[in-house]
Parts: C-alpha cells; structure tokens; sequence
C-alpha cells in the first residue's frame, strides 16, 4: 500500500533523510528500491507520475545492444546480457524471450566501416552486411554461453527467408535470427520495483507529483503538487536519477552561481503503435530488426495484440516537450514501406504514438548512433552547505537494476554502511512464486475468488501471481465489466487505491494497456473518471478540469483526438455482465 499521507507526515515530524532520491524513472524506482531493501532512511520524490517520462518511451526491448558491439562497447553488451536473462527469471510475467530476425542486403557491406568505427578513425553509419552481422551475433552467442537460456542465432538462405516471410523486400539476400526479450508492462514494473522498495518499512518514503529546491542552509523546500503543502527536507545525500532532466534537476539542487556544467545530451526516440491485424500476422511471433536505407536501426514487432515500430534517434534541448512529431511519423512509415513494401498503414491504424528521451551522456558526435550508451555515476560535492549529489549518467532500461546497485553502493560508501542483500536473483511484483503450472494456478484463483477461469486467466496475464490480491479485492463487492471487456470497477478502484493514482493518466496510460493499445474508448475514459474522482471526492469543477487535462494529453503527445475515442465506443462497448459473486 503506498500510502502519500504517511510519508508526508513523517516529514512533518522529522524533515532528516539520509538519501533523498530525484526522479521516479525506472533507474531512480531501482536505487531507491537498492538503499531501502539495506535499510537506508530513503524518499523518492517524482515531479510527475512514476515512470511517465523516458520509461514510458521505450522500445519494449529488453536486450543486449547487438548494435553496441560496432562502438566497442563489450562490457555494457555482456552487462545487458547478464541484466536480461535475471530479468527473463525475476520477471517472468512481464518479460519473455523474443525471437528476433535481422533482414540482410548485402555481404561485405559495413565490415571495414565498422572496423575503421571501432578504431575511432570514423562515425559514419553505414549498411551492415552478412559478414558484419554474422561476427556480432557469434559475439552475442559467445557471451551468453554459460547461461544458454535461448537458441543460439542461425541464418536462413533468400528462399528459406523469403518462404517464412513472403512479405518482406525481395531484394534481401539473407537473414539471421537470434533471441533478445520483450517488456509487456514496463511501466508495472516500476510500481513492483517501488512496493518492493516501501516493503523494508517506514524508513522508505515515496511521493509522485512533487518536486525539490535549494534552500539556504544545505536544506531543501520539497513542495508537494497534490496538497499544495511546502516541507522542508534534509537530507545526508541526493541521488539525481531524472536521466533526459538531470541538467535542469541540478539546477534547481544547486545555488545560481554553482551550478554544474551539462552532463546529459538525450536523444528522442519515437514509435508507433499501429492495428493492422495482417501485418501482425506476417511477423509470425518474430520482432524484425532492419535498417532502413539510411543506415538507422529500426524495430517491427508484435505488441499486445498490435504491432510496435519504432523509432527515430533525434537530438533534443527539452525533454519534457518531446511528442512523435509529423515527420517522424512518415520516416517510420517509409522504413515500415521499404522492409515490408507490400503493408500500406492508413492513419486511422494509428492507433497510439509516444516518444522516449535517451538520457545519453553530453556529447558532440555528428551522428547520434555513435554516442556511448554505457552508464555511469559522478559524485558533484554540495555548494553554501548543501549535500553531495549523485548524479546517474546514462542508462538503457535493461540494465536498470545494476545501474540501481552501482548508484547504490556509492550512496552506502558516502553513508559509511553496508550492503546486506543483493537483488540480482530476487524475483518481485507479480514473478514472486511464479508457478510451472500455469493453468493449475489459475483455476485454484477461480475456484478461490469465484471468478470466471477466463477473468482469472485475464487478471493473471495481467499481473503475475498479484492477479491474487487484485481478483480478492474484485470478488469482495459486486462487480461488472466495463466497455473494455475484461476490465472491471473494481479492478480499476484497486489500482486508484493500492497505486498512487493522482490523475487520470496514471491509470490508462501507466497503471493499464487500455490507451498504449488503443483499446481507449471515450467510454471507458468517463468511466475510469467517474471512479477515480467519486475514490478522491472530487468536486464537478475538479472532474472536468481532469478530463481536460486527460483528453488534452492524448490528443497533442500521442496523437488520438476526443472524436477518434468517441468512434471507439461502438468498436469496444458490449453488454456488461457480473464478473463475481456479492460479498
């Protein structure tokens, strides 16, 4: 239970913390889980939701960095690696292996490129050929010998290739295919990395929609944004996790005259969501990882139903305005056009859009590919008595729990403490007692709950075995289906209450799939809002100001206006029917 009222009274009562975390990403969700699991006195403050910024913006990739290898960046490819497969066991309801097929054009093409790239004597992309991509997947293979959880690559001839996957550009010569992951949920997963977290006791504190600013006198002002309350705060160390924000966080942690010099340069990554049940069906199971004709990697794969594809790698100042702009749109369509040449999108396929801010380390390099995507913290001493600050440089979001570690045991050198357990094999959220009888474990849910096997089957694919907690909490009242079949009102009224819902975005675009799959109706949006403001008690003039800001956001950061939601309602809404007995 994260519970606002507490942590802000415990501030009240003592403003002294030994580490204050800056940023609610998924990095900032890992150190934070990291110092309090050692027992740390440890607050997180988020100025928006958890996981609303760059971890929001991902690929749903949870991989290795095969492309890393051209940039001689082996260690943070084999750290990946190792990162990935704990994932695939500590999280194995929301990451699975995810064959992967790399469509080739040439042979040699990108080989002596790629060596003078290595060398340092360049940084110009080029097309990667047989060769070229033969070496680093035997590189990849390599590395994750001793594990051997997944199929080691192989290639396919022109026909072979051509046969599995008739659709694709008949000028190929070959193919490879090798084994990466998926996310389903991301954003879940930092609300299981936070309930772990808060799960060590009271010294661990936690508030979304808050912010920090210098004080005289080494204190800060932490200004809570859902009260309106100003506290003071105190404390030993803060840890800058605000990746794309770090330079505009130290800002405001810093007096004028001694702020720091730029540390981050982040690149945007954009994708799009998009229904088109035929080329879903062509990927047969498989993410295509292609180049398009200028070199730039991009991904195609089957998501929730929809397909994913992405993305661009553009150079941003300001992170908080980042949106898929018009021609990022068309450049990932005409990548889609020349992989798969026959798939023509209409833009109502569109179902979702969204962009991702890469937290890279300041840089000047002409082309943004080449900017290292290693991670690393420096230590910036306090300025008029204020405390160090940490700040975490960089960052890929499968890497997030040993870049949470490094962070962490920084913290506890600068604190004189130990470290007294690891995570590296501590399963959490809804991977916790994972069963191998999959069916087994819904059916006791069933029988235990009084749910329908199918609501069970649906709760689980959800949440892993919290499916549990979520499906006790549905049986305990009635219950109904909304316009989105298989989401219940009581479903959603645990997620206000157990999830630090603030606002209405929280919950649809965070907390469920419902808009990031385009199964958003206008509908259900009125529905969530009903709940989420009769559970906060909000006045009528509070409600409309929500849905405002609610529709506002869909329309200009992920492209779906109010009409293309209201169009929804017909598509998605059917009879609503009991999902569980009266308590």
């Amino acid at each position: 239970m994260m519970n606002r009222e507490q942590t802000l009274d415990g501030l009240r009562r003592s403003p002294k913390v030994d580490v204050c975390v800056l940023g609610g990403g998924i990095n900032g969700l890992s150190v934070f889980r990291e110092l309090a699991l050692q027992g740390v006195n440890v607050l997180i403050v988020e100025k928006g939701d958890y996981c609303s910024g760059a971890s929001a913006g991902l690929s749903r990739m949870v991989h290795g960095g095969l492309r890393y290898l051209e940039n001689g960046e082996f260690n943070l490819v084999q750290e990946s690696l190792v990162e990935r497969d704990r994932l695939l066991r500590n999280a194995p309801h929301y990451v699975a292996p995810l064959p992967t097929m790399v469509p080739i054009f040439d042979i040699f093409s990108g080989l002596a490129n790629g060596i003078v790239r290595f060398l340092g004597l360049t940084r110009r992309p080029s097309r990667r050929g047989t060769v070229a991509i033969k070496a680093g997947l035997s590189i990849y293979d390599f590395l994750t010998r001793k594990r051997a959880l997944m199929p080691r690559h192989q290639f396919r001839g022109r026909k072979s290739t051509l046969s599995k996957w008739p659709g694709l550009n008949p000028a190929i010569r070959n193919s490879a295919t090798y084994y990466d992951a998926w996310v389903s949920h991301p954003e879940r997963i930092g609300i299981e990395l936070l309930r772990d977290g808060l799960s060590a006791g009271p010294s661990a504190g936690a508030l979304n929609y808050a912010t920090i600013e210098h004080a005289p006198a080494g204190e800060f002002r932490l200004h809570d944004g859902i009260s309106g309350e100003t506290l003071a705060i105190k404390p030993s160390l803060v840890v800058n996790a605000t990746g794309g924000w770090i330079d505009i966080a130290n800002g405001a942690l810093f007096p004028e005259a001694a702020r720091p010099a730029p540390l981050i340069g982040g690149t945007k990554g954009s994708h799009l969501i998009i229904d088109h049940a035929g080329l879903r069906d062509m990927l047969d199971g498989h993410m295509i990882y292609y180049e398009n004709e200028d070199g730039r990697i991009c991904i195609l794969f089957p998501y929730l139903g929809k397909v994913l594809v992405g993305s661009t790698d553009i150079r941003v100042d300001d992170p908080a305005t980042v949106r898929c702009e018009a021609d990022e749109r068309d450049y990932i369509l005409q990548s889609l056009a020349f992989v798969l040449p026959g798939v023509r999108i209409r833009p109502e396929e569109i179902v979702f859009q969204f962009a991702g801010v890469r937290p890279l380390p300041a840089s000047n390099d002409s082309f943004t590919g080449r900017i290292p995507r290693d991670h690393y913290c420096t230590v910036l001493e306090g300025r008029d008595g204020g405390p160090p600050v940490l700040c975490m440089i960089g960052g890929k979001w499968t890497t997030f729990r040993s870049f949470g570690e490094l962070a962490a045991d920084m913290a506890l050198e600068r604190l004189d403490r130990s470290r007294r357990l690891d995570t590296a094999d501590r399963t959490f959220g809804g991977g916790r007692a994972f069963p191998i009888d999959r069916s087994g474990w819904i059916r006791d849910l069933s029988e235990s709950t009084g749910l329908s096997l199918d609501r069970a089957a649906t709760l689980f694919e959800r949440y892993g075995t919290d499916a549990k907690a979520v499906a006790r909490f549905a049986a305990a009242g009635p219950d109904n289906l909304l316009p989105h079949a298989g989401y219940s009102a009581r479903e959603l009224l645990h997620l206000i209450r157990t999830e630090a819902v603030e606002h209405l975005d929280d919950l649809l675009l965070r907390r469920t799939t419902l808009a990031i799959t385009g199964e958003l109706s206008l509908d259900m949006a009125e529905i969530a809002l009903d709940l989420l403001a009769d559970d906060k008690g909000w006045p009528v003039q509070r409600k409309d100001e929500e849905r405002t800001r609610f529709l506002t956001l869909m329309r200009e950061r992920h492209g779906v206006a109010e009409a293309t939601l209201s169009a929804r309602n017909k598509q998605r809404s059917e009879p609503c029917e009991t999902t569980a007995r009266s308590g």
